[in-house]
């Protein structure tokens, strides 16, 4: 295995454990904002995302590189939520399919909080 095939095995298999923990994020803008909540998505073998309805006023407020503080909540109900520094990937218009005319929004956990 080439260096970069092991570095991303690597990754995905911290991701993977990421997305077993998790199934919601939380976040507002700012204070005056309301909380938004989304359900985490995999959304490809190296990312997770949120699906946002086309309409939503935080699209207004998302860029590409934003950093928030963001709330994910645990997938069992027994397991304590975690505040963790989450950076906007991407922000991509799905053009077709069931989740036509809503967006995905990668996110990507950064080390420290």
């Amino acid at each position: 295995m080439k260096m970069d095939e092991k570095k991303t095995a690597e990754n995905r298999s911290e991701f993977r454990t990421v997305l077993d923990q998790f199934h919601s994020v939380e976040f507002s803008i700012n204070k005056e904002d309301p909380i938004f909540q989304f359900r985490v998505r995999d959304i490809s073998p190296s990312g997770m995302g949120i699906l946002i309805n086309g309409e939503s006023k935080v699209l207004n407020y998302l860029k590409v590189g934003l950093v928030l503080q963001m709330k994910f909540n645990p997938e069992n109900c027994g397991g304590s939520p975690e505040t963790l520094k989450t950076q906007i990937r991407h922000i991509t218009l799905i053009e077709g399919g069931r989740c036509k005319g809503q967006y995905l929004v990668g996110l990507l956990i950064k080390p420290g909080r």
